[in-house]
């Protein structure tokens, strides 16, 4: 998160030239959406072009105003990533941005020390990557498959740093920002002892940081090869999902045919049925870890609120992992009835 984010030097919305004088340089935001981006920004997501920067510096005030200690920062492009996620509407995007920060306060195994080079080996496997066309609707395909995880090797969390990665990474272009994204699980090869490491506790995390804790919008999810079991992991996931988001899994099984009907074989990879070649991971692996110096600098260290404590955390924490296992418990015998 680059720029300067001390709140107590940021203008009100209505400085005085003088005042300006005073403040930090940011950035100078400048569009980089086509005119029919442009377009569907205004009827998609309420973004008036000609209200903009109005709009930054109304949540801007909301932050400093509300949130002075929260040490985000204060860019127009950063801010701008919240408006469009929640249709400019000001209170839902000051309280994602509020949302992003305390996803990654509350889960140091997943955010600390966050960087491409930490999760080489995960993205070596190719548990994660990203196709390297754009659907129809102009949407970057992420393209997960769990079977490509060894859990002796390392634990479920580094595949998690590896998928916020690849989100922080696709977020940073404003074509993404608009048209969102589509995810394609692949889950040939889950077994149930790999299956047991995805838990209530790390599914209710995933999920909050996916649904209302990142600025993404995440269009569908297409899951291909689920096998018995996956009917087990969804009873895990479905309950933490909001209706919106549940709507848009798509269940293809092995029927690709099925699955075309959402992604056009002409962007999949031969794996899939598709035209484009043979799924190619080193691209993207490559783009990855050529962002390390972008991330160092974005992701600075997040100093915790005034309000909060690291004691207080670790208990709230803890008594989430003690509901969320006393829930696994109860889930286990549906996953091995569904195995």
């Amino acid at each position: 998160m680059s720029g300067d984010s001390d709140c107590t030097r940021t203008s009100p919305s209505a400085g005085s030239p003088s005042d300006n004088e005073f403040l930090p340089d940011r950035p100078k935001y400048v569009c980089s959406l086509s005119p029919d981006l442009v377009t569907k920004a205004r009827e998609e997501l309420q973004e008036k072009p000609e209200w903009r920067l109005r709009d930054v510096q109304a949540l801007r005030d909301m932050v400093c105003k509300d949130y002075p200690s929260l040490g985000t920062c204060l860019d127009d492009a950063f801010l701008l990533r919240f408006l469009r996620a929640r249709k400019f509407d000001y209170d839902r995007a000051l309280q994602l941005l509020v949302n992003y920060h305390t996803c990654r306060r509350s889960w140091p195994e997943v955010f600390n020390n966050l960087k491409p080079s930490a999760i080489k080996p995960v993205l070596e496997s190719g548990f994660v990557t990203v196709l390297p066309r754009l659907d129809p609707e102009g949407r970057h395909v992420v393209c997960i498959r769990p079977d490509r995880w060894t859990p002796s090797n390392y634990p479920i969390t580094e595949n998690i740093r590896a998928i916020y990665l690849t989100l922080e990474k696709l977020i940073q272009s404003e074509e993404t920002q608009v048209n969102g994204i589509v995810i394609l699980a692949d889950y040939k090869g889950v077994s149930l002892s790999k299956a047991s490491h995805f838990g209530p506790f790390v599914a209710k995390k995933v999920i909050g940081i996916l649904q209302d804790g990142f600025p993404i919008r995440i269009k569908a999810v297409n899951i291909i090869n689920e096998p018995r079991i996956f009917k087990g992991i969804f009873a895990i996931i479905k309950p933490f999902l909001k209706e919106k988001i549940a709507n848009r899994f798509f269940l293809h099984g092995c029927d690709l045919n099925s699955l075309h009907q959402n992604i056009p074989p002409v962007i999949l990879p031969e794996e899939y049925g598709g035209t484009s070649g043979k799924l190619d991971i080193s691209a993207w692996n490559e783009l990855l870890l050529a962002s390390e110096e972008d991330f160092l600098h974005d992701f600075s260290q997040l100093v915790l609120p005034c309000d909060s404590s690291p004691h207080d955390m670790l208990v709230s924490r803890d008594a989430d992992e003690k509901q969320c296992d006393d829930s696994l418990r109860g889930m286990k015998p549906q996953l091995y009835y569904c195995y």
